[in-house]
């Protein structure tokens, strides 16, 4: 069987990332959703997104296809029902459809087909609001690390460390290095991923995961529930936040509850404030409303995009949200809502010229020893259009 993973109708609640991104590929726990539908799939998958997107994911179809929809969380007893899935049947759980087998010519055209419903037995979690991103992961960050780990032999951890409860609660894979640093597994385990090193005087508390060749830097304080995807740097302060991965925060500077995408960078004493002096609930920016709605969080940080940086001191308000390849810098707090490709902080905002966004973009990858290519350009180009008014 082929199986699709689509981006459903709640799309839209999941920008800015969504913009460069499906919903599959949204880091959550240890993993990525794709990869968690890969698991417990034992195949790959491929997407039904958006055009501009379909160049970077593209769609692979066969004779007999199942779509399941990617914001949702999967399980053994999710997926056993999915396989039993029949010709035109759909998986649906409050209305919500889970996953339909569909023949190749009607998979573009799921929406006009009219399958016979299959009631969902099993309880379905699904990814539905930014903001979930973060105060879902504390409890993925453990169901993952049971999966992941189980039957499998962790590297020993050095005697140069210091561990504050169950030492079988830390994973290391190969090529891990940790050396010098305060683990605490009290809350939930530790996990360092391949080629990923831990710098001496690091305090880390569980759940937590360091994905691979990412870096934790000297004398950081990390909190439970946070995800520090592959190929990050990060020091300073940080609680209950992801990181998707080629981004940095590398300095002092406070991160709560917050998510930043891909090939972003946070300046040094950046600071993000997670909690208002009032102890409302925050509100966030909303791209499907067009306004600051409630999000029922006491604490909320900071939501970026993918490519956006901040200058040195740049402080962020309690629930900010900052679009794809924006530029910030400036004294005093940012705005609440910063559009994609916008660049300049409190005392104004212009527009962020593409052509040095894509300069500095090509600089980037290539420190990373990757190459922008043009379907990186052609993709940003169309996000920087389709988010035009909200510069305007």
């Amino acid at each position: 069987m082929n199986y699709i993973l689509f981006d459903g109708p709640g799309r839209e609640q999941l920008l800015p990332f969504t913009y460069t991104r499906p919903v599959a590929d949204i880091r959550l726990g240890m993993t990525t959703l794709r990869e968690k539908w890969e698991f417990f799939l034992r195949q790959k998958t491929s997407t039904l997104t958006r055009d501009y997107l379909a160049e970077k994911f593209p769609l692979k179809t066969e004779e007999k296809n199942i779509l399941i929809n990617a914001s949702v969380i999967p399980d053994a007893r999710l997926i056993e029902q999915i396989r039993q899935l029949g010709d035109g049947q759909a998986l649906v759980k409050d209305e919500v459809m889970i996953a339909l087998f569909v023949h190749a010519r009607d998979v573009e055209s799921m929406e006009d087909t009219e399958p016979e419903a299959v009631l969902c037995e099993a309880p379905v979690r699904r990814l539905q609001h930014v903001w979930e991103i973060f105060s879902m992961n504390n409890d993925l960050l453990r169901e993952d690390f049971a999966v992941l780990t189980k039957g499998r032999k962790s590297l020993p951890l050095s005697s140069t460390n210091f561990v504050l409860g169950d030492p079988d609660l830390i994973f290391l894979e190969e090529g891990a290095r940790v050396e010098f640093a305060f683990l605490n597994t009290t809350d939930g385990p530790i996990y360092i991923g391949k080629n990923a090193e831990v710098m001496e005087g690091a305090k880390i508390r569980g759940p937590f995961a360091l994905c691979e060749s990412s870096v934790v830097k000297m004398d950081a304080k990390i909190y439970g529930g946070t995800t520090i995807g592959p190929h990050c740097k990060v020091g300073g302060e940080v609680s209950n936040s992801v990181i998707f991965g080629y981004t940095n925060k590398a300095h002092d500077g406070f991160l709560g509850n917050s998510v930043l995408g891909e090939w972003c960078n946070l300046g040094a004493d950046t600071n993000v404030s997670n909690l208002k002096n009032t102890y409302e609930p925050v509100k966030l920016w909303s791209y499907v409303t067009g306004r600051f709605e409630n999000t029922g969080q006491q604490f909320c940080g900071l939501m970026m995009g993918d490519h956006s940086k901040t200058g040195i001191n740049t402080m962020f308000n309690t629930g900010t949200v900052v679009g794809v390849f924006a530029n910030i810098f400036g004294d005093g707090y940012q705005r609440n809502f910063i559009p994609s490709f916008s660049w300049g902080g409190k005392h104004g905002l212009t527009h962020y010229n593409l052509k040095k966004a894509f300069q500095v973009a090509g600089a980037v990858f290539a420190r990373r020893h990757k190459r922008f290519d043009e379907t990186e350009e052609k993709m940003l180009t169309r996000i920087y259009e389709i988010t035009y008014d909200q510069r305007r």
